[in-house]
């Protein structure tokens, strides 16, 4: 009832201990011992071993002995069973090494790998992470890095700027719970401008892999490049597993519950822009051992013959071998049903004996008792019964003793004894058989059992009912899809019985319950049995059933039910004769549901939108019903496409059939020409072209790319420069001899491995400006105070000025590094320059710009910022009603040494009135230091005074006065 298990220690555990489990349901309790690698274990030998229970617990277990394959025998009188085998392991996950790990320098744009190298391990199953900078800081896995479960690497499709920091690979295993991590792992990116694209390059793939019936397994696949690639999977020789998902951005994928069918070969597939990579292996499917049949406990009278079975499945095939008390039997078995047969049995036969089945995947055990027993006849615990049987039907009266061996038997009724006949059998079991029975049948019936220990014999009786007819039978119907049908049944049978009525469907029994939404049985009495079929479907079609059934007879009568519909789904989808644009079709016709097909209609699917199928343009246009064959027309060339074929009658369109293989339609010349051809602009001496790219699925053919061609408006021969990337958006060309500002017609086609296409459209562009050449004349301007200034200059003279830029700067840091920068656009000739510093010496320079850049910077004006203003806010001294008016009174601001002199002070009034604020504001002269305010009507003020200098505004001190309700007037006192 508890058997050991597959048990890893780990050799860092605190328990000091091992328990393996064993017990065993016994009458007498039973005795236990364990063997290890199938060798008895001496318990007085070895003092790490005790006994609890059944259990055998291992006290501080060493490695090298007492690692391998335990078993645990249970014993008492009557047999002994062994469990199954479970091994104990030892579990450890070392320490990375301590050595410091080499940088890794890749440019932008490609991709990385970084190696984790595990440390030594036992199991072998571990899980891995990556940690960015610190503990715990894990790196969030998307389509541009993963990590493989496999090698624990960590994989970038394409490193930027952003990745740059220290990894660490970080290891766990889940067996033993315990976790390291490596020493950190410096990542570089180096930039590069322009960045460079990469074709697709698989760097993790899967191995040829054997997966169990009933199993999870995962497929990995990961590449590198830039653009990022996208992973696509297929499998080569059928459909996915309708089971299958997809995770970690398309990487991996997912077989769950895998079964037989789903072995075959898988495929994945990366592809960006620059190109594809595959990968292709083999998953082979094979099974754990189970039972087909097994044996069972019994008993068996002595002297008989016995045959045990145990019959096991699996991949491979399970070798299967016998026990007996737990040891090999030698009685031989018979392949390929793995017989064992016992003629004329003893008492020795009796024991416990098991089957075991066994392939390198696992062992199965099945386990019976055999008990050989020798007795008189007795029909104590199983007596003959009162038996009903209906009037010409068929009547067994079973006689079922205890007997060993087994008896002779006979039988009587009433006094006559009975003998076989043409109506009457007795059967080798001492079952006693009558067919066509009458109500003369009716009586007491005994049995007679004999043999050679004793003999016995008991009586029952047989009562005659009315047998059960069909008086009214269901009738065939004919319906559509969506309508109702009955099925009439109504039966006559003995009063005496209760009836039922079971509908059945082709032979299967329909589940009222289960499928009430479309049957229903209609209530009309016990002897009518009419089933109502709703909102008939296709699947509701067949040969209908009824069988009216009492506890002794069943009668049947049946109907056909027709339902018409939409056809059924076409099969044997072929793809043929792929051309550029075109391939054909044929395929065979569906079930067409009692209704003609009356037209096909094709539809596809491509690798542009996998998710959505479009009816496709074909030859002929209108597919009649009675054609299995067409031609899909105006598709893109080299393009994966799927087709699937749907049918159509007078009741409506049917199921599509199961999609076609994916093909690819052969490689054509580019067709479609870039879009939106536009340019101009740059840095000096610079042709830029600018175009919108094609779209890829009309690259028509790999090695897609652009081919520029431009000339000067007035010129007469074109250059022409190849572009490679099928996504590049602008060329620039640089020469030293393009003038500023010349006109060039400029035009761009597609071409690929098969060729070139048309050229778009010519387009008029203009090369760049050159930069302005001059400076800024006349700068001049004067500090506004404490950290404000305002400069002015003289605008110059070239035509093409997109603006100026001001740059300034504190003198002292003798470094323009940190300098401040205003941009005054357009033909502006003034700026106020913000964020200066008090009382400090600035350089300020102004250089004009355009789109080829800047031009040369005018000579340095100096500006000196005033002095801080006050940093001392004023102190009030006195607020004093005077009848309706207020008087604030304040003390003079006197300036620190670095601060500007006091020119005078501001009042600012802020009144709040109804949830609105009004501000006023008076301007004092220095030598005032009192005002007199009016108390308003109502609602609250606050009055705000600071000291004011060329520096600015000082610090403010505030009073808060409450308005009078009495006062109307509202004035400021200046």
């Amino acid at each position: 009832e508890e058997q050991p298990v597959d048990t890893i220690y780990p050799e860092e555990s605190p328990e000091a201990k091992i328990t393996m489990n064993c017990r065993a349901r016994a009458n007498p309790p039973a005795t236990y011992k364990w063997r290890l690698d199938s060798r008895d274990i001496d318990m007085d030998a070895d003092d790490h071993y005790s006994f609890v229970g059944g259990n055998l617990v291992i006290s501080n277990p060493v490695k090298n002995k007492h690692v391998g394959m335990y078993s645990c025998v249970a014993t008492n009188d009557y047999g002994a069973i062994i469990s199954r085998e479970a091994s104990v392991q030892f579990g450890y996950l070392d320490f990375f090494s301590s050595e410091e790990r080499q940088s890794v320098r890749v440019k932008e744009g490609q991709g990385a790998v970084l190696l984790c190298a595990p440390p030594p391990h036992y199991p072998a199953e571990l899980s891995f992470r990556w940690m960015l900078n610190e503990f715990p800081i894990f790196i969030q896995l998307d389509k541009r890095r993963f990590v493989s479960q496999t090698t624990g690497n960590l994989y970038i499709s394409k490193v930027d700027a952003s990745d740059s920091g220290n990894y660490s690979c970080f290891v766990s295993s889940p067996s033993i719970s315990k976790s390291v991590f490596s020493k950190f792992i410096p990542l570089v990116p180096l930039a590069e401008r322009p960045i460079k694209k990469y074709p697709a390059d698989l760097k993790v793939t899967f191995p040829d892999t054997t997966a169990l019936v009933g199993q999870n397994i995962t497929l990995e696949c990961f590449a590198l490049g830039n653009p990022i690639p996208v992973i696509r999977w297929r499998k080569l020789d059928g459909q996915l597993p309708s089971t299958h998902e997809l995770g970690m951005s398309g990487a991996h994928l997912h077989l769950n519950n895998v079964q037989f069918e789903d072995a075959g070969t898988y495929q994945c597939e990366a592809m960006n822009s620059k190109g594809k990579d595959y990968h292709s292996a083999r998953v082979s499917v094979e099974a754990y051992p189970e039972w087909v049949d097994h044996i069972n406990s019994t008993e068996k009278a002595i002297d008989s013959d016995y045959t045990m079975s145990c019959v096991a499945s699996g991949k491979p095939k399970p070798y299967v071998r016998w026990l007996k008390n737990g040891t090999l039997h030698d009685v031989p078995w018979i392949p390929p049903c793995l017989l064992m047969k016992f003629t004329g049995l003893t008492f020795e036969d009796s024991g416990m004996y098991q089957c075991i089945a066994e392939n390198h995947h696992g062992v199965i055990y099945a386990n019976a008792e055999l008990r050989v027993i020798a007795c008189a006849p007795t029909f104590e615990h199983n007596p003959v019964k009162r038996v009903l049987g209906a009037k010409n039907s068929r009547v067994v009266i079973k006689c079922q003793p205890k007997a060993a061996p087994k008896p002779s038997f006979s039988w009587s009724k009433g006094t006559e004894l009975l003998s076989n006949s043409t109506r009457m059998f007795i059967w080798e079991d001492g079952s006693l058989e009558i067919l066509n029975v009458t109500l003369a049948d009716e009586g007491r019936y005994t049995c007679f059992a004999k043999n050679d220990r004793g003999k016995a014999n008991s009586t029952g009786s047989l009562s005659i009912t009315e047998a059960t007819k069909i008086t009214l039978a269901p009738s065939n119907a004919d319906v559509t899809v969506g309508e109702s049908a009955r099925m009439q049944c109504a039966a006559s049978h003995d009063s005496s019985l209760d009836i039922t009525f079971i509908w059945s469907l082709d032979g299967h029994v329909i589940d009222l319950h289960k499928d009430r939404q479309h049957y229903e049985r209609t209530p009309n009495g016990s002897s009518n049995g009419e089933l109502l079929i709703k909102n008939t479907q296709l699947k509701h079609a067949g040969r209908y059933s009824c069988t009216a059934q009492t506890p002794l007879d069943n009668v049947t009568a049946s109907a056909q039910l027709v339902v018409r519909g939409p056809p059924g789904p076409p099969g044997g989808l072929r793809v043929t004769d792929i051309t550029d644009k075109s391939v054909r079709l044929q395929w065979s016709c569906g079930a067409d549901n009692h209704s003609p097909i009356s037209k096909y209609t094709i539809q596809y699917r491509d690798s542009f939108s996998k998710d959505v199928w479009k009816d496709a343009t074909t030859s002929p246009e209108v597919i009649e019903g009675n054609v299995e064959t067409a031609t899909v027309v105006d598709l893109f060339p080299w393009t994966e496409y799927e087709f699937r074929v749907i049918a159509t009658n007078t009741l409506g369109t049917g199921d599509p059939s199961t999609p076609s293989a994916e093909v690819l339609t052969l490689e054509a010349v580019p067709v479609v020409a870039p879009s939106d051809i536009s340019g101009g602009g740059g840095t000096s001496r610079e042709l830029t072209i600018t175009w919108t790219p094609v779209q890829p699925q009309y690259y028509s053919g790999p090695n897609f790319g652009y081919i520029v061609a431009f000339k000067p408006h007035d010129g007469s021969e074109w250059w022409r420069v190849t572009v490679a990337d099928p996504e590049a958006r602008r060329y620039v060309h640089k020469n030293a001899s393009i003038s500023p500002s010349t006109e060039f017609e400029v035009k761009v086609k597609a071409f690929n491995s098969k060729g070139e296409g048309p050229f778009s459209h010519t387009a008029i562009i203009y090369s760049a400006q050159d930069a302005p050449s001059e400076a800024p004349t006349r700068v001049e301007g004067k500090a506004l105070s404490a950290t404000e200034a305002i400069v002015w200059w003289l605008p110059i003279s070239h035509s093409h000025v997109d603006g100026y830029q001001v740059k300034y700067w504190k003198k002292q840091d003798d470094s323009e590094g940190g300098a401040h920068r205003v941009a005054v656009p357009g033909k502006g000739n003034h700026t106020r320059l913000e964020g200066m510093k008090p009382d400090s010496h600035y350089l300020i320079e102004i250089r004009a710009y355009n789109a080829a850049g800047y031009g040369p910077p005018s000579p340095h004006f100096q500006i000196y910022t005033k002095k801080a203003p006050p940093s001392q806010p004023p102190r009030i001294i006195g607020k004093k009603l005077k009848g309706h008016l207020v008087n604030i009174a304040w003390e003079h601001v006197e300036p620190l040494w670095n601060e500007s002199s006091i020119d005078g002070y501001k009042v600012n009034i802020v009144l709040f009135l109804s949830h609105l604020k009004f501000c006023s504001l008076a301007k004092l002269f220095a030598y005032l230091r009192t005002i007199d305010l009016p108390v308003p009507r109502e609602g609250d003020f606050v009055v705000e005074v600071r000291a004011t200098s060329e520096g600015g505004d000082g610090a403010v001190a505030q009073i808060h006065i409450t308005g009078n309700s009495h006062n109307p007037s509202c004035t400021l006192v200046a």
